[in-house]
């Protein structure tokens, strides 16, 4: 319903009161030729109130002619009529539009920057960065290019693993994930504590400065410091921050799961397709047509275009026109081989633990297993192996 209330805004329509003996008639006459008439109120025996489009008003006074009624129009609502208002109102209309010229200008300026995710490289260098390269607040969001900030984060800050940016509102978040900071990327400035990046089992530490806090042997969990820069000033019976250096390596585990169907389904196209139609303002949408879809197994496919094409002027319209398609397909049962698919399982099992693990680790052993439960297939992968598991992380709080 808010679909077609949009819908009926943009072309416009009118209220209109009908009054007359033959108003049966009338809505059959209507019918008949198809004109289109909506909530549809009796207000006494001899008078309706009822909508109709523009167009559909020009075709009922010739109805109305011929069954003897009389109509009148209460209201006219819509976008046309508006405008047709602002050209009879100039001075009304200046202010209009250029109060909503000021209020959409105001939004189109970046008013603030979020950075998130980082724990060695301060959020200050970052937002210098961005303000060298002419990314600062008060610039307009149209002329942000995305993929330009993650080309300055990856030629500046080659450990980060993961660049995410967003604009929201008025504000332009960049979350990003960091790999293992090299040493000689960390400002000698900086006071930092090497602390864990994953679990493991110490096997060897060699602190270069700042001081150890644990041992051969010990279990240490992500995130836990193994070189405090937080040391004793003799000086002064208080404590001096400094820029920890050294190596800690540990035995680390490293773990891979796949499961695969013995007996599996594979999808194949019937060629039967259901579609439907709607509408989204912002982020709401209404489907026009609503119902069960007639297939026990479908794909759903969706795609949005826009009322207005404004993408010359780099504006993206609101209100979009969605495209559903419903897509039938049946599934047939293939019996997969066992030995083949543990060869399979464990080659998935290996490549996940590759993408994962450091190439400088020394691979320690490797363990697989594989069960069979309920026709499923599953492979387990375990790795041991040896590496620095010490990463820098600088102390914001110099107190601590």
């Amino acid at each position: 319903m808010l679909a077609i209330k949009i819908w009926n805004y943009f072309k416009g329509y009118v209220i209109i009161r009908v009054e007359g003996l033959t108003l049966e008639r009338l809505l059959n006459l209507s019918a008949a030729h198809n004109i289109y008439l909506w909530d549809v109120k009796r207000s006494s025996g001899i008078v309706l109130e009822m909508k109709s489009s523009t167009k559909g008003f020009k075709a009922l006074k010739q109805v109305v002619k011929k069954v003897g009624c009389k109509v009148t129009i209460k209201e006219k609502i819509g976008l046309p009529f508006l405008v047709y208002k602002l050209k009879e109102r100039k001075m009304w209309a200046a202010g209009f539009i250029l109060f909503w010229a000021i209020i959409i200008f105001l939004s189109s300026l970046i008013w603030k920057i979020e950075i998130i995710g980082n724990e060695q490289t301060p959020s200050e260098e970052i937002i210098s960065l961005l303000e060298d390269n002419n990314i600062n607040q008060g610039r307009l969001k149209y002329q942000i290019n995305k993929d330009n900030i993650k080309d300055i984060l990856n030629k500046n800050y080659d450990y980060l693993s993961f660049i995410s940016v967003t604009i929201k509102g008025t504000k332009l978040t960049i979350e990003i994930k960091e790999q293992d900071l090299p040493p000689e990327k960390v400002d000698k400035a900086y006071p930092c504590h090497i602390v864990a990046k994953k679990r493991g089992v110490i096997t060897k530490l060699i602190p270069k400065n700042g001081r150890a806090v644990v041992e051969k042997g010990r279990v240490v969990s992500q995130g836990d410091i193994l070189i405090t820069g937080i040391l004793s000033d003799e000086a002064s019976d208080g404590f001096m921050a400094v820029h920890a250096e050294g190596e800690v390596y540990a035995i680390t585990r490293y773990s891979s799961i796949v499961r695969e169907p013995i007996v599996k389904n594979e999808e194949k196209y019937t060629g039967n397709t259901i579609v439907q139609k709607g509408i989204k303002v912002g982020n709401k949408g209404v489907r026009f047509i609503r119902g069960s879809i007639p297939f026990d197994n479908y794909k759903e496919f969706e795609e949005e275009k826009s009322i207005i094409n404004l993408e010359k002027l780099n504006i993206d319209f609101p209100i979009k026109v969605i495209t559903y398609e419903y897509r039938e397909v049946k599934l047939e049962e293939i019996r997969q081989d066992i030995e083949f698919l543990k060869n399979s399982n464990y080659l998935e099992a290996a490549k996940m633990i590759n993408e994962e693990m450091p190439p400088d680790v020394q691979v320690q052993s490797k363990n697989t297993r594989h069960q069979v439960d309920n026709g499923i297939l599953t492979t387990q992968l375990i790795i041991e192996a040896i590496e620095d598991i010490g990463r820098k992380q600088i102390i914001e709080n110099r107190e601590d």
